[in-house]
């Protein structure tokens, strides 16, 4: 009983804060169709950058316009020259806390719509990975995760929906809300320079943080 009305109060919160789209978001969002792609935004453009390192907002989803912004992120998150398996919507210029993600670990590993995601637990388990950026061309490195993430968001009919994610999905999932908040996976592998960690035995990339 005590989730439940925890889950109703943050529905609540989520649906009164989120704001409508701006007359730019709007004019960005509808210069095209659902086909269409949205420029991706690079950290080599100094104004680009500043929308990728900036908090994003809550989205509504019952605004007009989410159902054509979900599509044309897909379409240039699967652009044919540079495919990719996760996207945030600052990625294409907007400041709102929407992403796709592809499902790993489901049955067809489909790509999914999620708006205002918020990881609110982390395991203690690390797991580490090589990650890309399609905000970051041409560059990789090895980034520290938390194994596994509860995740909280709406779909696109507004439910709340709680869950457990483990994985390199929970991977994603970090990454991508990671945007949302402004920060680039390479600020994560800065930060994690002198981190000290211990292996669990017989695995070669899940860690515990020393402390």
């Amino acid at each position: 009983m005590k989730n439940t009305i925890q889950l109703l109060f943050l529905f609540v919160t989520i649906t009164c804060s989120a704001q409508k789209f701006s007359k730019e978001e709007r004019k960005l969002i509808q210069s095209g169709d659902a086909k269409t792609m949205l420029k991706v935004i690079e950290t080599t453009d100094e104004k680009e950058l500043k929308i990728l390192r900036s908090v994003s907002i809550d989205i509504n989803p019952k605004d007009d316009l989410v159902a054509l912004l979900a599509e044309r992120m897909f379409v240039s998150m699967r652009d044919p020259k540079n495919p990719g398996i996760g996207i945030a919507a600052p990625q294409i210029g907007i400041n709102r806390n929407i992403i796709w993600a592809q499902r790993f670990d489901k049955i067809g590993e489909p790509f999914e719509l999620y708006l205002n995601p918020k990881i609110v637990w982390r395991s203690q388990l690390l797991q580490q990975g090589s990650e890309g950026c399609l905000s970051i061309p041409d560059f990789s490195g090895n980034v520290l995760r938390n194994y596994i993430i509860k995740l909280t968001y709406q779909d696109k009919t507004g439910k709340h929906v709680e869950e457990l994610v483990e994985g390199f999905t929970a991977v994603i999932f970090q990454h991508e809300t990671d945007h949302l908040n402004g920060i680039l996976f390479t600020d994560r592998m800065k930060e994690q320079e002198k981190i000290k960690l211990t292996s669990v035995t017989g695995e070669t990339n899940l860690f515990l943080e020393k402390k």
